[in-house]
């Protein structure tokens, strides 16, 4: 498979939990291994795949920073971050998960944020696919992970000002000029039908629909209780409307 694949939407579409069952179907499906690369500061995709993350990358940027002048004579700036990055994958059951935090602090960072791109790209390629859950803008994702992604689903409710930030954000993606191939819209959490105004946001994100997933019960209860999505019944429909999402895309991959 090899895709990277971007998440991105308004705040409280549901963006985090599509991310970890998208993450969750590739693992059902044996496509592993899958690295999940929690891209908002706000870092909730660990809580939602049950694995803890120690050490975010935004972390391991400041640590280097401050330490750059007292690493061992003869070792590259580039192999002890090399090393410290791998010592920040959390390791989970087919998935790895990296965190990126929050952005950078005082000082100049361009050294390392190069180094990072680099080392995240070559790492990228040891996984059948990487799921990047994204913080509503893209700015964050252009900094550390632009290059390589091949699509980038936007996540939108029925409510039009998620409508209208979905279409923000892929026009985002074309000013911060990130080269994504392919761009869908998903829209989550629906209730009932769509009303006739809802079609004509949809119309102006510019986005071709990938799918629908209905609000679930399950889901929700599940999220209250405080479990996580590899704890979902294997029945959730939701789960099954993710699956038809990821039929969608491997075809479309293969029709390319």
């Amino acid at each position: 498979m090899g895709m990277t694949i971007a998440i991105a939407g308004k705040g409280g579409t549901g963006k985090t939990t599509l991310s970890a069952m998208l993450v969750r179907t590739l693992i059902d499906r044996d496509l592993t291994p899958v690295l999940a690369v929690d891209a908002d500061p706000n870092a909730n995709l660990g809580d939602a795949l049950g694995i803890e993350i120690d050490r975010s990358i935004g972390e391991l940027q400041a640590e280097t920073l401050k330490t750059v002048n007292d690493l061992p004579a003869g070792v590259p700036l580039s192999r002890h971050l090399e090393y410290e990055l791998h010592q920040a994958i959390a390791e989970g059951e087919g998935f790895d998960l990296l965190s990126m935090g929050h952005g950078e602090g005082p000082g100049c960072y361009c050294a390392v944020n190069h180094i990072l791109r680099r080392y995240l790209e070559t790492l990228r390629r040891s996984y059948q696919c990487t799921i990047l859950d994204n913080e509503a803008g893209m700015e964050h994702l252009s900094r550390r992970v632009s290059h390589g992604i091949d699509v980038l689903l936007v996540v939108s409710d029925a409510n039009p000002a998620a409508l209208r930030a979905a279409g923000r954000i892929t026009r985002m993606a074309d000013a911060l000029e990130l080269h994504i191939a392919r761009r869908f819209l998903v829209l989550n959490n629906l209730r009932g039908e769509l009303a006739s105004r809802t079609h004509d946001e949809i119309a102006t994100t510019g986005l071709e629909v990938l799918g629908h997933i209905g609000f679930d019960e399950q889901v929700f209860e599940s999220n209250q209780a405080g479990h996580t999505v590899r704890d979902l019944p294997v029945d959730t429909t939701a789960l099954a409307r993710v699956s038809e999402l990821v039929d969608r895309l491997l075809e479309k991959e293969e029709n390319r």
